[in-house]
Parts: C-alpha cells; structure tokens; sequence
C-alpha cells in the first residue's frame, strides 16, 4: 500500500509501565502507556485526555493498536 499524500508519521519514544496500587491488603498491578507531551498535545494524535479508546494487540507483527471509540 502506497502512503497516502500530505500524511505525517509522528514517532517518539514511550513506556510500557506498571506501577501497582495500593488498596486494602493488596497491591494490583496497573499498567500505563506512557505518551511524551510534545506528541500527546499535537493536533494530529486522535485523542484527548478522559477519551476512551479501544486497545488491540497484533501479535503478528508483535505491536499494540490504540483508537478512539
């Protein structure tokens, strides 16, 4: 498939993170993907903060699918 014209690549580098939280006794595993700022506030990054998105995993081609809902 040929790249559609006037198209931009946004790429940075993120994080995969799990930072467990405390309730009661336990300590649950909550995992975040971590979006640097620059790229999280440009215009073309379908999401906003509070959006729900859908998460998929391509095992194929090993990678993680974000999209808005």
């Amino acid at each position: 498939m040929a790249p559609i014209r006037d198209t931009f690549l946004l790429q940075e580098k993120g994080r995969f993170l799990n930072r467990p939280t405390k309730t009661g006794n336990r300590a649950p595993d909550k995992f975040f993907v971590h979006i640097p700022t620059e790229m999280a506030r440009d215009g073309l990054v379908p999401f906003r903060e509070g959006d729900e998105i859908s998460v998929k995993v391509d095992a194929m081609h090993r990678r993680l699918i974000l999209e808005p809902i």
